[in-house]
């Protein structure tokens, strides 16, 4: 038992170190100087740690043809992910909420209408979004990005909250009503007290959706408002002299550390709401 026990653990351990072995590479590459990885031995250690690529990659790299670094980018995408995380968390409450527990007539269509638009790829409502975005005023804004995000969010956040609501008896909602309760104070002081599983779940899932998202970033920014993954791409693909990798993974680990520190933080409250009735129903 022991041995088949010390077996197990050597076997996750490999394959942790292969899975880590990137972000390691990334890691070390990011504190060499350009003349240490020229030397093409990626797995060794900086003979000199230094943290001159972070700096440039934050301040200074050029994104195309403006050299301000990352710093504004990183900005942009914390105003576009805050606002649409909280607005698409809040409105997937409420949906699930009334989906779970006010039925109505047609309910489950819609039900099932916000399913098929979890499936629905980003490209096949580029076009009408961007007919959308215009007309409302709203292209190439912080404002339009966060809409987006808030649409395209509603249908995930809508199916996890409906899925954990739907564990809860009938007859707490029944009690409350009969106390003279109305809708939102059912809402309010039923199910909120009971609902921080499942945000917590939905918060990290749409942080982490909004904050990597590309494509929309991409499409629907412009000068001024574009998020941290776009930045990065261009960062990447600008050379002024010869390639500075360092700065690359630098970069890189910029854009990718809210979501690391997100799921380190509170991985485990991720895991604990979804056993707790995020994927039920």
């Amino acid at each position: 038992m022991a041995i088949g026990r010390i077996g197990i653990y050597a076997l996750l351990l490999a394959f942790a170190a292969v899975y880590l072995m990137p972000l390691y590479v990334m890691v070390m590459t990011s504190l060499k100087d350009i003349e240490e990885i020229r030397q093409g031995n990626l797995l060794s250690l900086p003979e000199s740690p230094t943290f001159y690529a972070w700096v440039k990659a934050w301040g200074s790299a050029c994104t195309g043809s403006e050299c301000e670094g990352l710093a504004p980018f990183f900005f942009n995408s914390i105003r576009i992910v805050v606002p649409a995380v909280l607005i698409s968390t809040l409105i997937g409450a409420l949906n699930g909420y009334v989906l779970a527990k006010w039925k109505f007539r047609g309910s489950e269509l819609l039900f099932g209408a916000l399913l098929f638009g979890c499936f629905i790829p980003f490209q096949v409502i580029l076009l009408p979004m961007a007919r959308l975005l215009a007309t409302l005023g709203l292209a190439n804004t912080v404002t339009g990005l966060v809409l987006v995000h808030v649409i395209y969010g509603i249908a995930f956040t809508t199916l996890f909250f409906r899925n954990f609501y739907v564990s809860v008896p009938n007859e707490l909602v029944k009690a409350a009503q009969l106390d003279g309760a109305n809708f939102f104070q059912i809402f309010r002081h039923i199910f909120l007290p009971i609902s921080v599983p499942i945000f917590t779940v939905t918060i990290i899932w749409q942080f982490t959706q909004i904050w990597n998202d590309f494509l929309f970033g991409v499409v629907y920014s412009g000068p001024g408002t574009q998020p941290i993954t776009v930045a990065l791409n261009n960062l990447v693909n600008t050379s002024v002299g010869g390639k500075e990798y360092n700065v690359d993974m630098a970069a890189a680990l910029i854009a990718a550390l809210p979501t690391l520190v997100v799921y380190v933080l509170a991985g485990k409250y991720f895991v604990r709401g979804l056993t707790a009735g995020a994927v039920k129903g």
